[in-house]
């Protein structure tokens, strides 16, 4: 039996439904379910994306079956109609449409109006007795089909419409006569054959296998391409292909199009938000040449239409329970459903529909918990302008808050200008009549963007909501002169100067406007009562849901006790990584390193290092407190220590200077003999040289004085009745021998401050796995280690054998040419890293079945990073405390997903409940995690179920 290509839906049935978004795309099931619901939809069809693939397959050609098949369903379209596919009397007119499985707004083609030719364009006058109609149809469809099908670049048929609105003396199209439009089209045929070649195509049946073809061949244009890099779409998925049954929004003042959401997809308010052109076709309102209207004015202008339109949102939201995206036209007063899908929405309003689902008893909170994004929680984050600066601010113009937050930047006129700024380390703003698909690049680079043209679903807004960026739009206040200046109210700015955006309210400014912390950032630091603050509310209840989903616990990288308040504010529980060397780089206490470091006897460098100590030992005060009981994870010294010393070429600079003017001879042999240990020092490759447990094997002082500061820290606490759980890291180690030198030093340091503080107390001693050896002989390791921690980000440098710093140059090209999918620095590489993780995990438990699991390196706070650790059965991810609450989401997703794949597993082995702490003002904090001994006795339930 042939594969079945091409699926028709109308008449009030359809071949497909919802379910089926990867073989009909999302706009296809939209429409199937919407025709199966009774809904009004004009009949057509759907070609799978399975022949889009089959297309790339066999070379650009149509998979066996699938033309004829497209025929036959639109020979059922023909009498559904009661209209003919070139008939010259009753002609039937399709749009061709593209639709992926994921939406992809814009960034693939769309043709309308498929079937005008210099024949049924008179019978489509003379059949609705509207000649301008016609031609205005037949003047769009030639614009259209010629810069998508034919190549001939859009702007030259807006130059000779432009012209000719001067020559009418006409501001708007809308006010073209029939003879103008009728003129217009024969100027458009004129240009095609003169840039192409070609006649335009009279064919009805040619015109739609070209527009076919262009759809599935937009699959792989340059925008396309760009939308699905960034978006993380993959290319084998394919486009599908929706041709249906014209329906007119410009036959006149009783007709129209629109874009819809059943809730507001910026705020997330319970409202149905929309616009709307009244005597126009769909593109005029996403493209944003025209500022439409509120879809409330519809309630005016055709009341029956709208009401019905009310009733359609409120049927369709309640049978997909969620908030979705619509288009429709009204012709002649007659309300028809071109697509349904779920909509784009900001991060802030994908948590506030959640929220309020939930509480609607529309869905579940399991179902909350998925629908929200991780990486939409740092919308959240994003900064706002401070408010003192913004209110002595005078807005230059405003236009409508179509992304969220506060933007201030140097302007760029033109996408490829955004990208090299940003490449030159500027902040971006970028300014445009209206944007376009072809922009992506840019609007990328940006922080965020206005356009002069275009409303709330326009490109620019619909593209701001699903990147996360600042946008206001339809701001009439810019007139972009040209590709170096604009005017913005009544001050010109050139490419370069400074404005400052408000993506909430729709102001925009001159100058660099001080941004300050958002509200959640507020709350977390204390400044900010929770109660007031609407934004926090919704936030902390999403993550509560979260946390009593998931299994795998979250820390942070924290290295001072400013940076564990804000980890704990977010939810932290304990710190997976105190990196003790940024605790050398302060004011007070690099001259001291210094000479540390330049001493040349054990004795020299233990005098410093007492100087040291009280210091340190101050700070892991500070993080104990910080954490009341959580677990802290503390790396002993880890990098070389040139780091901590002048570059060599400044010394030798400076030096030079020296002896030219002559100066204080006790200065410049202070410099030379800085100068020769950094010599000494010096080293062809420091990343792979002596640093990490090398160095505390070499000078055993170091590893003394921080395990004392440690050890001498916690007992303090213990003696005022605290719960500390200390856990010392022994960085870099790649042989047991190694393991075990450092951890009989740290053993003797904490048994002698244990027993004159006169106090006991539980601690571990592990190390970091970040050397492909130490991953392979895990199994030795985990003999002397009672925990391992992933260092992934040194783990990845010396699998793939690149350097983190230098990396950059060529990964980026790497996923250009699909050699590489992702940047492993980013998200974590499943297929080498991961697989050594597995063999380590695997080695570690076998020898100490116990053994605390956790990662700490950048990927802690990745989503796809978190799901892959908790399928490895890890205890916990540790990241930056910035992205904990983006963890705990991704934790308590991967979780769901778990449970979905297994669920028979999930009925053997009921989650661990796990409480995240709170922002310490908001309420009590959490409880702690218990000692590691006992915490472990829940690890082998988990592990039984992977």
């Amino acid at each position: 039996m042939a594969k079945k290509y091409v699926y028709y839906f109308g008449d009030g049935k359809a071949e497909g439904t919802s379910n089926m978004k990867e073989l009909l795309g999302g706009k296809g099931a939209g429409l199937a379910e919407m025709t199966n619901l009774g809904i009004s939809v004009p009949p057509g069809f759907t070609i799978t994306t399975e022949a889009c693939v089959e297309y790339y397959k066999l070379g650009k050609k149509y998979p066996p079956g699938m033309w004829d098949a497209a025929l036959a369903s639109l020979k059922r379209v023909e009498r559904s109609m009661g209209m003919g596919f070139g008939d010259p009397e009753k002609p039937l007119l399709v749009s061709v449409r593209s639709g992926a499985r994921a939406s992809m707004p814009g960034m693939m083609d769309t043709v309308l109006n498929v079937g005008l030719t210099l024949k049924t364009v008179e019978g489509l006058a003379a059949k609705t007795r509207n000649e301008r109609f016609a031609q205005d149809s037949y003047r769009r469809f030639i614009t259209m089909f010629g810069s998508i099908v034919m190549g001939v670049p859009r702007e030259h048929f807006e130059a000779i419409l432009n012209h000719k609105k001067e020559e009418m003396g006409v501001a708007h199209e809308t006010q073209l006569d029939a003879g103008a439009l009728r003129d217009l089209v024969e100027r458009f045929k004129s240009l095609v054959k003169e840039e192409t070649g070609k006649d335009f195509p009279d064919d009805p049946n040619d015109q739609l296998r070209m527009a076919i073809n262009a759809v599935f061949s937009s699959w792989n244009g340059a925008r396309a391409i760009t939308y699905r890099r960034l978006n993380g779409i993959p290319d084998h998925w394919g486009t599908a292909i929706n041709v249906v049954a014209m329906v007119f929004g410009n036959m006149g003042d009783t007709s129209g199009t629109g874009v819809a959401f059943t809730r507001d997809p910026n705020t997330g308010e319970r409202k149905f938000f929309g616009e709307c052109l009244m005597n126009a076709q769909g593109e005029d309102v996403v493209a944003g040449i025209r500022t439409p209207l509120p879809v409330t004015e519809l309630g005016r202008t055709v009341p029956a239409a709208y009401k019905e339109l009310e009733t359609t949102y409120k049927k369709l939201e309640k049978h997909y329970r969620d908030m979705l995206d619509l288009e429709f036209t009204i012709q002649e007063g007659k309300l028809y459903m071109l697509q349904t899908r779920v909509g784009k929405r900001t991060g802030i309003s994908a948590v506030r529909i959640a929220v309020e689902m939930v509480k609607e008893g529309l869905i579940s909170k399991r179902e909350a918990v998925q629908r929200v994004g991780p990486e939409q929680l740092s919308q959240y984050l994003y900064p706002i302008f401070d408010t003192k600066s913004e209110s002595s601010a005078t807005p230059l113009g405003k236009g409508l808050p179509a992304g969220p937050g506060a933007s201030a930047g140097k302007i760029a006129l033109t996408p490829d200008r955004a990208v090299e700024m940003k490449a030159a380390g500027e902040r971006v703003v970028l300014v445009r009549e209206e944007t376009s698909p072809d922009d992506i690049h840019g609007m990328n680079a940006a922080t965020g963007f206005v356009t002069a043209r275009g409303g709330m679903t326009s490109h620019a807004a619909v593209v701001a909501r699903q990147m996360g960026k600042v946008c206001v739009a339809g701001c009439e206040a810019v007139e972009v002169i040209d590709n170096q200046s604009v005017r913005i109210g009544a001050k010109v700015f050139h490419e370069g100067d400074y404005i400052s955006v408000n993506g909430s309210t729709g102001n925009v400014y001159d100058g660099d406007i001080p941004v300050m912390e958002s509200e959640i950032i507020q709350v977390v630091q204390g400044k900010l009562d929770p109660k007031k603050s609407e934004k926090y509310q919704l936030f902390s209840t999403i993550l509560s849901w979260a946390d009593s989903m998931r299994t795998l616990r979250v820390r942070a990288n924290a290295d001072v006790p400013d940076q564990a308040k804000i980890a704990r504010g977010f939810g932290a529980e304990g710190i997976g990584l105190c990196r003790t060397e940024h605790m050398f780089f302060a004011e007070d206490r690099i001259p001291i390193m210094q000479k540390m470091i330049l001493a040349r006897t054990r004795e020299e460098r233990e005098k410093f290092l007492d100087q040291l100590l009280p210091l340190q030992k101050a700070d892991f005060i500070g993080l104990y407190r910080e954490m009341h009981g959580f677990p802290v994870t503390i790396r002993l010294l880890d990098p070389p220590l040139h780091e901590f010393l002048p570059k060599r070429e400044e010394l030798m600079v400076e030096i030079a200077q020296l002896e030219l003017t002559g100066a204080d001879g006790a200065k410049m042999e202070e410099k030379r003999r800085l100068l020769a240990r950094v010599e000494e020092l010096h080293e062809f490759n420091p990343m792979l040289g002596l640093r990490g447990c090398r160095l505390g094997i070499t000078m055993p002082e170091i590893t003394r004085m921080q395990a004392r500061a440690i050890m001498e820290a916690a007992c303090e606490l213990v003696k005022e009745g605290k719960k500390i759980v200390p856990e010392i890291m022994i960085p870099l180690v790649g042989m047991v021998s190694e393991m075990k030198s450092q951890k009989d030093l740290v053993r003797e340091v904490a048994q002698e401050t244990m027993k004159r503080y006169n106090v006991k107390l539980s601690y571990l001693v592990g190390t970091m796995i970040e050397l492909p050896r130490a991953a392979v002989t895990a199994d030795r390791i985990a003999q002397e280690a009672e925990f391992f921690s992933f260092g992934t980000n040194d783990l990845t440098q010396t699998t793939f054998g690149f350097s983190r710093d230098d990396a950059a140059k060529f990964i980026d090209h790497y996923k250009t040419v699909k050699i590489m999918e992702s940047d492993p620095f980013a998200v974590l590489d499943r297929e080498g890293v991961g697989a050594l993780m597995k063999t380590a995990i695997a080695g570690g438990r076998q020898t100490r079945p116990g053994i605390k699991l956790g990662i700490c390196g950048e990927h802690g706070g990745d989503p796809s990073s978190v799901e892959f650790c908790h399928q490895l059965g890890l205890d916990y991810v540790s990241c930056s405390p910035f992205r904990v609450a983006i963890a705990r989401l991704a934790a308590a997703q991967a979780a769901i997903a778990e449970g979905d794949a297994k669920p028979a597993a999930s009925k053997k082995a009921a989650p661990v409940r796990v409480k995240a702490a709170k922002a310490a003002k908001v309420s009590k904090p959490a409880k702690p995690a218990k000692p590691a001994k006992q915490a472990r006795k829940k690890s082998p339930v988990r592990r039984k179920k992977r």
